[in-house]
Order: structure tokens, then sequence, then C-alpha cells
């Protein structure tokens, strides 16, 4: 027989019978009277299934139960407990809100076992499914779509090489996070990377800023200054919002990309600076040349290793994916009761249009956290509407939409083995690789 650990805490219930119960059904029980020590235990050994045992009323704050409960990540926990015990409103939200099920007295031992064997199957299809989390991020980016994986090998190339990049893409769509990218994946990933968003600098400020001053070369100009170019010596520098920078601004830094020095504001004398330059801008540059609003010639310098970011809209195989991940980043962030998304949500969030892309389904998941009233996010809690789903989507296209996300998730669940998602999903492997390339979904990020 598979003997199986649970960690039971015992807060004033019948806890010997219970024990006696659990070691004759295959059970490994280790037993605590208190939340310290239950505390101590789990910060050395990991459960995948807690049981609270306690009488008609806790000996504990509901407070300090919870936190007990909460630092048990993984650990899916069954209460056991007098009828009256739920009559206590604090107790009664925290059972109904972290637990997966609860059991009054008088103890029915057979239903024990099944709350428990069922509990034990979550945690264990959770730790399958989230797993991979935390490293299908390849590059710092989650998704493993066609458009995200083609991305990903652009960044690859353009690391190796020392020229500048301009990113475009939507507002949202995640340009800082692939400058981010080609730093590591560059021989300067040990600098340092200086993020500024040129559209944020107030124009009287912004040359100083990147360029520096020298003490006393104006007003209030107190003691010298680095600037942010002089800061990223020997890495990266990333200039988001390039097209916001003024046109004298954008003769200083052609110097700059020129000749490789800068000029502090009052300074007599240049300094030689090493340091690569990433740009990004959700406008079209090349218009702006046309209108005037950009120099040229600062595009061409610029414009060396063009990438473009897509939009979320054209990887929506990716939105599972990412909402997931964005849910275990809230989750870890502070108290919350919400653990996943119903199948509802997932299509909803798939038929959705997404103008403010990834930062959009990072906000929209956030505020669902806070939101939702239940343990599963639904669509509602999202602010997607059904409506909005089926006015959108004709019964083909949800068709579509939920065989895509159907293998989307297999794919995840098993880190992106297609003979084990093959297997999950009931298909042979041929069928699945074609039904992989009808979706535009590739079978990893490399």
């Amino acid at each position: 027989m598979l003997v199986r650990g649970i960690l039971c805490v015992n807060l004033g219930g019948d806890g010997h019978a219970i024990n006696d119960h659990l070691t004759n059904v295959g059970w490994s029980p280790t037993q605590v009277a208190d939340l310290p020590a239950a505390q101590r235990i789990q910060a050395q050994k990991r459960f995948q299934v807690g049981l609270l045992i306690t009488g008609t009323e806790p000996t504990v704050s509901d407070a300090a139960l919870e936190a007990c409960v909460k630092a048990s990540r993984g650990t899916e926990w069954v209460a056991v407990c007098a009828p009256q015990a739920l009559e206590s409103s604090g107790f009664r939200d925290l059972v109904l809100g972290f637990f997966f099920i609860y059991q009054t007295l008088p103890l029915d031992c057979s239903a024990l076992g099944w709350f428990l064997d069922h509990a034990e199957q979550r945690a264990m299809l959770r730790q399958r499914y989230y797993a991979p989390m935390h490293s299908v991020g390849a590059l710092g980016m989650v998704g493993h779509g066609a458009a995200i994986t083609h991305l990903r090998q652009q960044i690859r190339k353009v690391a190796m090489t020392a020229a500048p990049v301009l990113i475009g893409g939507e507002s949202g769509s995640g340009k800082e996070l692939a400058a981010q990218a080609i730093h590591r994946c560059s021989r300067r990933s040990a600098g340092p990377f200086v993020a500024v968003n040129c559209g944020a600098i107030s124009p009287s400020l912004i040359h100083s800023e990147l360029f520096g001053h020298e003490r006393g070369a104006f007003t209030g100009a107190s003691a010298q200054h680095s600037g942010l170019i002089e800061a990223a010596n020997g890495g990266t520098i990333f200039l988001d919002e390039i097209g916001d920078l003024p046109l004298e601004l954008q003769t200083n830094l052609l110097r700059f990309l020129q000749e490789k020095t800068i000029n502090r504001v009052g300074a007599v004398r240049s300094l030689t600076v090493d340091v690569r330059v990433v740009a990004a801008s959700h406008i079209d540059l090349a218009e702006a040349v046309l209108k005037g609003r950009f120099r040229e010639d600062l595009y061409y310098r610029l414009n060396v290793l063009p990438i473009e970011v897509p939009p979320l809209r054209g990887r929506i195989e990716d939105v599972p994916e990412l909402a997931e991940h964005f849910l275990r980043c809230c989750i870890n962030e502070g108290s919350t009761r919400v653990d996943g998304f119903r199948r509802s949500a997932i299509a909803a969030m798939q038929a959705h249009h997404w103008p403010g892309n990834v930062r959009e389904l990072h906000n929209r998941v956030r505020r669902a956290v806070v939101m939702a009233d239940q343990r599963l996010i639904g669509s509602a809690d999202l602010g997607l509407t059904a409506a909005e789903k089926t006015e959108s989507l004709g019964l083909d296209a949800v068709r579509t939409v939920a065989e895509r996300d159907a293998i989307s998730l297999a794919l995840a669940r098993v880190g992106h083995n297609v003979t084990l998602a093959a297997r999950e999903l009931g298909v042979s492997r041929m069928t699945l690789y074609r039904l992989m390339d009808k979706h535009s979904i590739a079978q990893c990020g490399q």
C-alpha cells in the first residue's frame, strides 16, 4: 500500500480516532496540536493535503489560522469540525474561502476518505499544471504561440550584436520586456540596464536627465549630476517612446550614436561612454519623419535592427497561459482566496480584442483577484461579459476557440510534451501536430 503524507492540525477534536483511521487507509499522519508547530513543519516538509480538526469552537484566531493555511502553498486543506464552529462568521468564511472542503461531526470515515483522496488529486493536478509556469517564460516572456516564438528567435539574434535596436509595437504589448530580454541575452548582461520613458520626463529636464550636468550649469545645479546614458555605461539604455523626444535632443542623441561621446550640460570636455541603445515607439517613426517630427538621420541610425512585438490579439493562443501567470503573481503579492479561472472566463478572454494588450490583461486579472467572490474567476470578475463573447463569435468560431484553448492548456499542463498532451486529449500525435499547425501553436518556446 502506498503511504501518503498528511499534516493533521488538531485544535480540539477527536484527533486520535481520525489518526487511527488515516493510518489504516494508507495515510502517514504528521500530528501537531498548535499552529506554530504546524508552520515549523511546513517550512521543512511539503504536504499535498492538510487536515484541520477542531471542536465546537476554534482555539486560535481566524487570522492566525489563515496565516497557517497560506504558508502551505500547494497544500489542499480539509476541515473536520463541529457544526457549531461554523456559526462563527470568521471561521466559516475562512473555511469556505481557503479550504477544499469541510466535514461536520459526527465523523463519517468513508466520506472523509473520499474528501482526502479528492483533495490529494486536486493538489497533484495543480502541481502538474502550475509547475511549468515558472519555466515557460523563456527570456521572461510567457507564451508558446508562433508569434512569441518568432519574437524570441529575433531577440536571440539581435542580442549577439552591438548595433542599435528599434522595437515597434502597440502600447502595453511588452516592448520593455523585449528590451530587457535583449540585454540579458547580450554580452552586456553583467552591466546595467537603464530604462527611460522619453515621454514622461519634462522637456525642460530631459537634456540634463539624459546627458547630465556640471555644478553651476544652471540655476539649481548645486552639484555635478551624471546622466542616464552615463549611468548605463557598460550596459544598455532603453529609450522608450523615443518618438516623444524633442527635436533638439534628437540632435544630441544622434551625435552620441555616431561618436560614442556625451557632453554634460555646462561641460567643456566630452565623455566617452560604452552604451548600447535599444529604442522603442508605439508610433510609426517613418511616418513621423515624413511629418517633420522626427529626424530622418536619427531614424536610420536607430533602425539598424528592427523588431516588432506582436499585439495580444495576434497571439490569442497565449492568453490562458498569460492569465494564469498574472494570477500566480497576484496570489504571491498578498492574500486572496482565488486560485483559478472558470471555462467561461477563459473563453471570454480569448474572444476579447485586447486594445490595451498584455497590460490590459494584467490589469483585468488584478481587478478580478480583488472582485471575485468565488475561488474561480468568472468573466464578470474580469469585466468581460458573456454577451460580449457571443456577439463577437459565431458557432464555428466558438468551436475553434474551444479547440485551441484545450490544446494550449493541455500542452501547458504537461510541460509542452506532445506525446503526453496527445494522450491527455485522446488523439494521436500526428493529429495533435496537425491541430497545432492549424492554430499556430508552437511546441516550445525555443
